[in-house]
C-alpha cells in the first residue's frame, strides 16, 4: 500500500507541477517578474523531481543478481537523493541568484495581474496535489506527527513530495507577496524580496531531504518498536532462551534484513534446532511483514566474566 499510494501522490505531483511551470513561464513572459520564473525554474525541477522517483521506484524493482544478492530496493533512496540536489541546485541555487539580481537592478513589472492570476491557479492545483500526498501519508502514518512521519518513514517517496508541495504551496504565497507588494508600493525591490523567500526556503526543504535520504543510504535499522516486536517473537519459542544479540537494517522500504544470534535451551537434537528456527522466522514475518530476510545463528547462551 505505501508503494502504491507513493505512486498516487508522485503523479498528482507530476501533471500538477508540470501545469503550473507551463502556466508560471508564460506568467514571467508577459510580466518580467523574478519571482515567475524563479517559480517557474522550481516548478520544472518539481516535475523533473516526479519522474526521478517513478523511475527510482521502477529501478527497485530489479531482480537480485550475483553481484547485487540483496537486490536494488536502496534505489528509491538514491533517485531521493538526487532529488534532494535538484531541488538545491536548480530551485533554491537558482531563485537566491534571481532575487539578488533582482534586487541590485530592479525593473518594473509589466501586466502584474498576470502573475497574480496565474499565482492563484498555481496554488489551487498545489493544494489539490498537496491533500493527495497528504491523504496517502495517512495510511501509513500512524499516530505519528508529520515531523516524525518525515524523519522516521522508510518509504522515501511520501516525505520527499509532501516537503516538495509544502514548498511549493509556501512559495506561490511568498511570491504573491513580492508580485503583490512591488504593485502596491510600486517598488519592484519587493519582487526580488520574494524570491529570494523563496529561494531561502527551498534551501531549508533541500538540506531536510538531503540529511534524511544520506541516513537511508547509508543504511537505517529498525525502529524502536519494530525492533522490540521483533525481539519479543524471536524469544517466544519454548526452545529460546533468550536473543543473544540482534542487527537489522533497511535494504529497501520493504524489506528489512534480520541477523541475530538465539541462546537455545542445551542439549536440543539437531531437528529440533532447525525447528526452533524456522518457528522464530515464522513469528518475526507474521508480525514484521517487511521482515523478508532473517538469518539467525543458533548458539548457548554464557554468562559474561
Amino acid at each position: 500500500m505505501a508503494a502504491d499510494g507513493g505512486t498516487r501522490a508522485i503523479l498528482a505531483a507530476l501533471f500538477a507541477n508540470a501545469g503550473i511551470a507551463l502556466a508560471k513561464f508564460v506568467g514571467f513572459l508577459i510580466t518580467g517578474s523574478s519571482s515567475m520564473i524563479a517559480e517557474s525554474v522550481h516548478s520544472v525541477a518539481d516535475t523533473s523531481n516526479q519522474g526521478l522517483l517513478l523511475l527510482g521506484q521502477r529501478t527497485a524493482k530489479r531482480r537480485a543478481t550475483r553481484l547485487h544478492p540483496f537486490g536494488y530496493g536502496r534505489d528509491r533512496y538514491f533517485y531521493s537523493f538526487v532529488v534532494a540536489l535538484v531541488l538545491f541546485t536548480l530551485g533554491s541555487a537558482f531563485a537566491l541568484y534571481e532575487g539578488v539580481h533582482k534586487v541590485s537592478h530592479a525593473e518594473d513589472l509589466d501586466s502584474p495581474l498576470v502573475a497574480v492570476v496565474i499565482l492563484l491557479v498555481a496554488i489551487a492545483l498545489e493544494t489539490y496535489s498537496f491533500r493527495t500526498a497528504i491523504v496517502e501519508s495517512r495510511a501509513i502514518k500512524g499516530d505519528r506527527s508529520w515531523w516524525a512521519f518525515i524523519r522516521q518513514a522508510r518509504t522515501p517517496e511520501l516525505p520527499v513530495v509532501l516537503l516538495e508541495d509544502a514548498g511549493a504551496l509556501f512559495g506561490l504565497v511568498f511570491a504573491l507577496f513580492g508580485v503583490g507588494l512591488a504593485v502596491v508600493t510600486g517598488n519592484p525591490v519587493w519582487d526580488g524580496v520574494g524570491t529570494i523567500m523563496i529561494g531561502i526556503l527551498l534551501g531549508i526543504i533541500a538540506l531536510i531531504l538531503i540529511v534524511e535520504m544520506k541516513s537511508l543510504l547509508v543504511g537505517e535499522g529498525a525502529a524502536d518498536g519494530e525492533l522490540e516486536t521483533i525481539v519479543e517473537r524471536l524469544a517466544d519459542g519454548d526452545e529460546v532462551e533468550r536473543v543473544i544479540h540482534i542487527r537489522t537494517q533497511y535494504l529497501g522500504p520493504d524489506e528489512l534484513l534480520v541477523a541475530a544470534k538465539l541462546a537455545l535451551r542445551p542439549g536440543l537434537e539437531l531437528a529440533a534446532v532447525a525447528a526452533a528456527i524456522d518457528g522464530a522466522e515464522q513469528r518475526v514475518r507474521a508480525e514484521v511483514p517487511a521482515a523478508r530476510l532473517i538469518y539467525l545463528e543458533p548458539d548457548l547462551y554464557r554468562v559474561p566474566v
